[in-house]
């Protein structure tokens, strides 16, 4: 029984880990290109399972950023992964303890989170484990792969291929833009905010991780001053 749902947990991640590999190819490109190492590339994916904070948290170490700012930022942008662990953690059985917890909340991203809340009933660990082990191996694969490419393939190549990851959040965001005036409001804030960050003289200066902060921070408030979600709407899209 045990492996029949560690099986089934490995069947429903390995959409999740090819899907993490194309993303984590560009990732280790990006990384490499910014200064740092194969293995440093590598050992970040290993150790953190979070492309939007991994492409926030490089910049602030080759810059050398300081702690405060890594952390204030990292916060900031994998808050939500506190608010999906809490949610998950209604559906799970007495059979994930608070160590099994620990281990499986390290790889809940978004699709991994989305794939257990859609299971009937309550979930456990032998499942989740099977579910979060094909994403992790992606995730730190694909890294390596694009962290070596980007070791030994021309500049312009890698380059090209760098903008990769900025594209993945583009596909992630314009769905959500044309279903939502609300959600194109806040983009269009946040993305103006950091402009002026970028080419105002002061701002300018402002190290990469504090942008990020102000702009995710403020964006965020004014939409939820100025378009919140009814309660209703909130139940619907959960």
């Amino acid at each position: 029984m045990k492996k029949t749902l560690f099986l089934r947990g490995i069947s429903d991640g390995i959409p999740i880990c090819l899907g993490y590999l194309s993303v984590a190819f560009a990732f280790g490109i990006f990384s490499v290109g910014s200064g740092l190492s194969i293995w440093e590339s590598v050992l970040i994916s290993v150790t953190n399972v979070t492309s939007a904070g991994q492409l926030a948290g490089v910049p602030i170490i080759a810059s050398g950023g300081s702690l405060f700012e890594m952390a204030a930022s990292q916060l900031v942008i994998n808050l939500r992964y506190a608010l999906m662990s809490i949610s998950l953690s209604q559906k799970l059985d007495s059979s994930v303890t608070l160590p099994h917890r620990a281990f499986i909340a390290f790889v809940n991203t978004d699709e991994v989170f989305a794939i257990a809340s859609a299971q009937e009933g309550r979930i456990g660990r032998t499942y989740l484990y099977g579910l979060i082990l094909p994403p992790f191996l992606g995730w730190s694969f694909g890294t390596l792969l694009g962290a070596a490419a980007g070791d030994v393939l021309p500049s312009l190549l890698t380059s090209a291929l760098g903008i990769a990851i900025y594209g993945m959040f583009i596909a992630i965001v314009t769905p959500q833009v044309k279903r939502s005036r609300a959600a194109a409001l806040c983009i269009t804030i946040a993305a103006g905010l950091s402009c002026l960050f970028r080419f105002l003289p002061v701002l300018s200066e402002v190290p990469s991780g504090f942008v990020i902060i102000v702009c995710a921070v403020i964006s965020s408030a004014v939409l939820a001053f100025a378009a919140p979600l009814e309660l209703a709407q909130e139940d619907e899209d959960a």
